[in-house]
């Protein structure tokens, strides 16, 4: 987990690497896959929740598509102080890492299915097939083949 420190210039100080850092060098981190953890310089208090949602609507500023719709994000306001909140927080975050399984799992069975794609297939009997002819420049022994029928 990488920590940052916000100092009260509003500057973000990365703790692991020893040198500041731009809320979009943080989004990069994260995109990388990592995670990160952020400080505050007064009170150490963890201010990752902010810096995080400060990164989705710099995204959303820039012209992203959003993630969450204006509904979406009524909802969630509702179930704060709702003690229905913290399996709502919980399920949410299980449907999205279900969703990347599933995402894995399809492309995992694109690139098989491409394996067995018919003209891959044909494309590999035929390198069997005549393989050794190309290799070697001799065409197969006509002597094994049984008499054509007549």
């Amino acid at each position: 987990m990488r920590e940052l420190k916000k100092y009260p210039n509003r500057r973000l100080y990365d703790l692991t690497d020893s040198h500041y850092v731009t809320v979009d060098d943080v989004r990069r981190m994260i995109l990388k896959g990592e995670s990160i953890r952020v400080l505050d310089s007064k009170d150490s208090s963890d201010i990752t929740r902010s810096i995080l949602l400060q990164i989705l609507a710099e995204q959303e500023a820039e012209g992203h598509e959003p993630v969450l719709t204006n509904r979406a994000i009524e909802q969630i306001i509702r179930f704060y102080g709702n003690n229905a909140g913290n399996v709502v927080s919980r399920y949410i975050e299980q449907s999205i890492l279900t969703f990347f399984e599933h995402q894995d799992q399809f492309r995992k069975r694109l690139r098989e299915m491409n394996d067995l794609n018919p003209f891959n297939f044909m494309r590999q009997a035929m390198e069997r097939a005549f393989g050794d002819q190309r290799r070697t420049g001799r065409t197969p022994d006509k002597s094994t083949e049984p008499p054509p029928e007549g």
